[in-house]
């Protein structure tokens, strides 16, 4: 069996660059025989057929003279959300991670509302779907450590790391996969993808951090409050039956 490697082939056959290949690649849309192809260099079978999940587009969900806020689909980066606007970006959702996401329109609002962050007077509840049955709150109180090399951050927990609180309360378990609300006190870098898996609890979809493969990793950015505002991005529908 002949192999090529996967970005080369999906370019020839969408008919587009190496590295339009490779991004499609690197946001997780990318599927061949039914399986979500992991990296552009991986080598796969010559005659393969690719298919490519489509992104969906990001929502205003309210706008005033002060503030937006977007319902950030997976697979979109929280910098190309903000391209399409004339606003600056107030905090970051990962790229895998949907759901509320902040931008500013004026000034003096945003240094308030940067404030507010740093201070912790946000509150921000996520939903997750994780692997196992979850049938008991718990509050997960680890610090962590960010480490980054180039485009790519891996976080884990250390003594010497940075203070990291999840509050975890079960929702719903189906089958062997259970629906959580996670209420986060700060906001690290992948702190809930990482103080769950710490708790045997592994996001779904989440292969960095000991998920199972799904076709994105299931977190949702419910909820978001500050600064007198609250907003809502309702749970997509692979969060509803997620089990199936």
């Amino acid at each position: 069996m002949s192999t090529e490697k996967a970005y080369k082939l999906l370019a020839l056959q969408e008919g587009i660059s190496n590295r339009a290949a490779k991004d499609l690649i690197d946001r997780g849309v990318v599927y061949a025989g039914g399986k979500k192809v992991a990296l552009a260099r991986d080598e796969v079978n010559a005659k393969a057929n690719f298919k490519i999940q489509e992104i969906a587009k990001a929502k205003v969900i309210y706008e005033d003279e002060y503030i937006i806020a977007m319902d950030k689909p997976a697979y979109l980066t929280s910098e190309e959300v903000v391209k399409e606007k004339n606003a600056t970006l107030l905090h970051r959702l990962d790229k895998e991670t949907s759901g509320v996401l902040l931008l500013t329109k004026d000034a003096e609002f945003h240094e308030r509302a940067v404030r507010a962050f740093k201070n912790q007077e946000v509150k921000k509840e996520y939903l997750a779907v994780v692997q196992g049955k979850f049938i008991e709150a718990v509050t997960v109180d680890k610090p962590l450590i960010t480490i980054k090399k180039g485009n790519v951050a891996q976080t884990k927990i250390a003594k010497n790391g940075k203070e990291a609180i999840s509050h975890v309360e079960p929702l719903m378990v189906e089958g062997k996969f259970s629906k959580v609300k996670v209420t986060i006190e700060t906001g690290r870098t992948h702190q809930i993808r990482v103080h769950l898996k710490s708790i045997n609890f592994p996001i779904l979809g989440d292969v960095v951090y000991g998920g199972k493969p799904a076709k994105r990793v299931m977190l949702h950015a419910h909820t978001i409050a500050l600064l007198g505002y609250e907003f809502e991005a309702k749970e997509p529908k692979e969060f509803l039956r997620f089990g199936q």
